[in-house]
């Protein structure tokens, strides 16, 4: 009886170990994320740049800019990148990132159409 007791207390405690690493392990295989941010883009030839470039970040598998709002979504593998990151390279194309400004030099090699009006910046 005690040997019966004892195999079926064993059994249920694998049971339970296997479910408590089915979760580590999909983020572990880095399931997709998504940030977003709020951004300094005015138009469509705003979100072809954004977009385009954050295609090339190492994790990112897809971004979308929300023109009227301003808002880019950034869908990622947390395995190969962070938010802060993202943040960056949004920053690095030009833009500002949530309250980040975006970075001068890239800011400066805008088309006109894309900066700020004076009076914002």
């Amino acid at each position: 009886m005690k040997a019966l007791a004892f195999s079926m207390l064993l059994a249920l405690g694998a049971t339970a170990a296997q479910a408590q690493t089915a979760p580590v392990a999909a983020a572990k295989k880095g399931a997709p994320e998504q940030v977003q941010f709020k951004t300094s883009a005015v138009c469509d030839m705003c979100k072809a740049r954004l977009e385009k470039s954050l295609a090339y970040e190492k994790g990112v598998q897809a971004a979308h800019l929300d023109v009227p709002s301003k808002v880019l979504t950034v869908t990622y593998n947390p395995a190969k990148t962070t938010p802060a990151a993202l943040q960056t390279a949004v920053q690095k194309t030009g833009y500002d990132a949530d309250q980040l400004q975006a970075d001068a030099r890239a800011y400066d090699r805008l088309p006109d159409c894309c900066k700020k009006t004076a009076a914002a910046h």
